[in-house]
């Protein structure tokens, strides 16, 4: 029986870091971490900025009373979308995250409205404060 002779294998360690060498794992780690903060600076902060513009406001009758349960009627003149808000017990209402367009806004209860208000685009402020009277007919 013919014997089959193989190749000896050489035994040179390997002089490159493996994985698990502590020198290699501090590396990954400062890797990841510069990574982790350029991305964290890179990345817009959202929480910083508004988001879109606030409409608040109150809803008072003749006497300047809040109007608790009136409608608000919020109307983008682009769209002709409208937004409806019941207002609170303290007679505020708000509607927040509007686009940056012309917007109509008025107040009804029971069968009486108020006076129609006008929201410009070209108005840059991001909180824009209106009260509504309700008009007694």
């Amino acid at each position: 029986m013919n014997q089959i002779e193989f190749p000896k294998l050489s035994r040179k360690k390997n002089k490159t870091l493996l994985p698990h060498s502590p020198g290699k794992k501090a590396a990954l780690i400062v890797s990841a971490l510069l990574l982790a903060i350029t991305l964290a600076h890179a990345l817009p902060d959202n929480k910083d900025k508004p988001q879109g513009r606030l409409l608040y406001g109150k809803v008072l009758d003749q006497q300047d009373n809040p109007v608790v349960g009136a409608i608000v009627y919020l109307t983008n003149t682009r769209t002709h979308a409208v937004k409806t808000y019941i207002v609170s017990q303290e007679g505020t209402y708000r509607f927040p995250g509007l686009s940056t367009v012309d917007y109509e806004v008025y107040a009804q209860y029971n069968g009486k409205k108020s006076d129609t208000k006008s929201v410009s685009q070209f108005d840059d402020r991001t909180q824009v404060y209106i009260d509504l009277k309700i008009q007694a007919h």
